[in-house]
């Protein structure tokens, strides 16, 4: 597979970048290229319009997605392990690229819900193999949520417990329990 062109790739970034920081509304074609440094025209060469620009985060939230769930199919320390831990935000591409298209889906872009949607279901899936029944498999979706909304709120003024370390794996141990019965 060959590597998208860097000029693109900033592209996205700026986008993405202003998605996250300012919201949709923020994100238009001009911001987009005076964040990104090209030009207008270096802008439109990549993507034709703010919908292709959004379709551009969505595929790339897709891909980071893909690597994603291989790594958590193939984590040493098991799929649940990794998702729990991994749900602690940590400014990554696919901590960005999911908070991006969150942006877009509260304004408006079903693409952009649908998305989240998929991912969620893939994580699942993922998960799926060693949860021994729906009611495990919630459970490691909803402390999976919790982990990443109480990071997510970290910062701000109603921050909540995100474990690390040595109560990480406590909790990853108390939940691994509970999922086997």
């Amino acid at each position: 597979m060959s590597r998208p062109p860097l000029a693109r790739e900033k592209v996205l970034d700026a986008f993405e970048a202003i998605l996250v920081d300012d919201g949709e509304r923020a994100a238009t074609m001009d911001a987009t290229a005076r964040a990104a440094g090209v030009s207008k025209g270096g802008l439109l060469y990549h993507f034709a319009s703010k919908e292709a620009l959004e379709a551009g985060v969505i595929d790339r939230l897709g891909a980071l997605v893909d690597a994603d769930v291989a790594a958590m199919s193939a984590a040493a320390e098991g799929a649940v392990a990794y998702f729990l831990r991994s749900s602690v935000m940590e400014n990554d591409p696919l901590d960005r690229a999911i908070l991006a298209t969150a942006r877009l889906a509260q304004g408006g872009n079903p693409a952009a819900a649908d998305a989240l949607r998929e991912i969620r279901e893939r994580w699942a899936d993922a998960i799926r193999p060693v949860a021994p029944d729906e009611t495990a498999l919630d459970l490691v979706m909803l402390v999976s949520d919790g982990l990443y909304f109480n990071n997510a709120l970290a910062g701000g003024s109603i921050p909540g417990p995100v474990p690390r370390g040595a109560a990480m794996d406590a909790l990853i141990a108390l939940v691994e329990r509970a999922i086997r019965g």
